[in-house]
């Protein structure tokens, strides 16, 4: 399984990735040891997170929430959050 995810910096900018271990990349992200930007943006929390099947349909959702303006992105995660 592959992920799709959105991170919350603590200076209120937002991150995409993809991986296939969630748990251990945000790991990453938070230690400065994963993607350049949250090397200087400190992340927060994971936001948003979906599965999927293949790492070809989680690179193209990726890309796909990339080109969004910032409040397409908040709207997208506002639109996909879980109730409760």
């Amino acid at each position: 399984m592959w992920f799709v995810y959105i991170i919350e910096c603590k200076d209120g900018s937002l991150y995409t990735g993809s991986t296939n271990n969630l748990e251990e990349r945000f790991k990453k992200h938070k230690e400065g040891k994963g993607a350049k930007y949250t090397r200087s943006h400190i992340p927060r929390k994971i936001v948003f997170s979906k599965k999927y099947r293949s790492k070809i349909t989680a690179f193209k959702k990726e890309r796909e929430i990339k080109n969004l303006v910032r409040s397409e992105k908040l709207e997208f995660i506002k639109s996909h959050s879980q109730p409760g």
